[in-house]
């Protein structure tokens, strides 16, 4: 059992191999109750192995996870028995009904007669479903689809779900709406795990695991995780041309590091001051301009860059890789 019972996750030195392929790497954390915990990373940093691992569905090579008390090798179906777990690409059946979903799902989460139709009641005004209980499930838009899934993994009312990349492909709108019901279940004392790539849904978390090649590289808060760069100071500078003005930028002795985030040039420099007077002429005598440079506060992706040099999804518009 797990050694403090406020809590809904424990992890320690958890590590899952394939073959010679280390998908997960000495992992810890522990999470409580009715806390929003994220993992961020890109695809194939190991996010979806460690949720597999923590749903009872993939068995650890070393390491412990105890999940809402139960050990996931010695008892997978005692946690799966009290977890909700919605995949990157859930089942739900297009050619049922939103109603016939929601109770097949039931039946296989064990939800009994007297108590179905109460479960599936709530989970189509919970999803904002109602008038729409008798559509095709094939003829929903994504969002609408998402909050249908996200409905059905929770008919059997789980202390802790788990969400692996839920939003991936759904409109900005959508995505939104869809963290207001993980909002709303948190704020009930469910505990939510969500995996992703982008960027602003790190933000709605409570507390965020940083995951690249399979290992933890920083976690804490999104707040905590923003003060992360201790080095220098972060300037944005828009620039033109962007591409010969990103060249001759990591060449000045004041820059530690320079990325390009949108139209404009992130960089980690020494002295804020120094390099704000020295940076338009030496960028200038390299055949491009500065229109606009400035001190900025780090966000989560310059965090991110700054431990892995990685960068991440910023919207829903791009597809996944």
């Amino acid at each position: 059992m797990a050694c403090d019972e406020n809590l809904s996750v424990e992890v320690r030195d958890l590590v899952k191999r394939f073959g010679t392929f280390t998908a997960v790497d000495r992992v810890s954390f522990s999470v409580r109750r009715g806390e929003i915990m994220g993992f961020l990373g890109p695809n194939g940093a190991g996010k979806s192995t460690m949720i597999r691992i923590m749903c009872g569905l993939l068995r650890p090579t070393s390491g412990s996870a105890y999940v809402a008390g139960f050990d996931v090798a010695k008892d997978p179906e005692a946690v799966r028995q009290r977890i909700g777990y919605m995949s990157q690409k859930f089942s739900l059946y297009d050619d049922l009904t939103v109603s016939e979903n929601l109770h097949f799902f039931g039946g296989l989460y064990g939800v009994g007669r007297r108590l179905i139709e109460q479960r599936v009641a709530g989970a189509i005004a919970t999803a904002g479903l109602s008038g729409h209980q008798n559509d095709i499930t094939g003829t929903l838009a994504g969002g609408w689809k998402q909050r249908l899934a996200l409905g059905c993994a929770v008919l059997h009312q789980p202390a802790i779900v788990f969400l692996d990349e839920p939003t991936s492909g759904v409109d900005p709108v959508s995505r939104r709406s869809f963290w207001d019901l993980i909002h709303q279940m948190a704020a009930e004392g469910v505990t939510i795990f969500v995996s992703t790539h982008y960027m602003d849904e790190a933000e709605y978390c409570n507390h965020l695991a940083l995951i690249e090649r399979g290992r933890m590289v920083a976690s804490g808060t999104p707040s905590e995780l923003k003060h992360h760069l201790p080095q220098g100071a972060l300037l944005l500078a828009k620039c033109e041309p962007l591409g010969a003005a990103l060249a001759a930028l990591q060449f000045h002795p004041e820059v530690i590091e320079a990325a390009v985030f949108g139209n404009a040039i992130h960089l980690m420099v020494r002295d804020a001051a120094s390099a704000i007077a020295t940076l338009p002429e030496f960028v200038r005598s390299h055949g491009a301009n500065i229109s606009e440079l400035r001190e900025i506060s780090p966000t989560l992706e310059d965090v991110f860059v700054d431990l892995t040099g990685t960068r991440l999804r910023r919207t829903a518009k791009e597809a996944p890789s």
